[in-house]
């Protein structure tokens, strides 16, 4: 099925509302067009994996995350992935290897999330993260302690760990 008209009725710099209508005489349905989000599971050489901690307005609170953000015009995800790794962290560096896309919310959203795992990164001399943003380096067991705690919540990146874990990337809890 398609769309009979779309209309974007609010944008800003960071999304656009947009509106379809499905069929004659119906309301339209909204949705959020928004860039692509990278995402990247990163490991030290030691093995610790990167945690940001960061307040986040929509909620009221600071969230624990993995290192991410949304895709720069014209960026491939992959570049947003390492680019938002440094950014967010000072670290840099190691193979990164895709997850792959995944829809953040299929009935709403019309963007992906890539997801990326890294490891052997390690901190840029003289770089610092960026203001707002705390970074930990946790034991694996740890991250998976957080998730199982509710301490780590945020959907698309608990989706980033299984998948890490699925491709044999990361050792099964224990």
């Amino acid at each position: 099925m398609k769309p009979l008209k779309i209309e974007v009725p609010y944008a800003t710099p960071w999304f656009q509302v947009v509106a379809k209508t499905m069929r004659e005489n119906e309301a339209p349905y909204y949705s959020l067009r928004l860039p692509d989000y990278a995402t990247l599971l990163a490991l030290t050489e030691e093995r610790r994996v990167l945690v940001v901690s960061q307040y986040r307005p929509a909620m009221e609170r600071d969230s624990l995350e993995l290192p991410s953000g949304l895709l720069d015009p014209g960026e491939t995800p992959v570049v947003a992935a390492k680019r938002e790794l440094l950014e967010e962290t000072g670290y840099e560096g190691g193979e990164v290897e895709v997850l792959g896309p995944m829809d953040p919310d299929s009935g709403r959203l019309g963007n992906r999330s890539w997801g990326f795992f890294g490891k052997d990164v390690r901190r840029v001399e003289g770089r610092v993260p960026e203001e707002g943003i705390q970074v930990f380096e946790w034991p694996i067991q740890e991250l998976y302690a957080a998730i199982r705690e509710g301490r780590f919540a945020q959907a698309l990146h608990v989706a980033i760990v299984l998948h890490a874990m699925l491709k044999g990337y990361l050792p099964a809890p224990g």
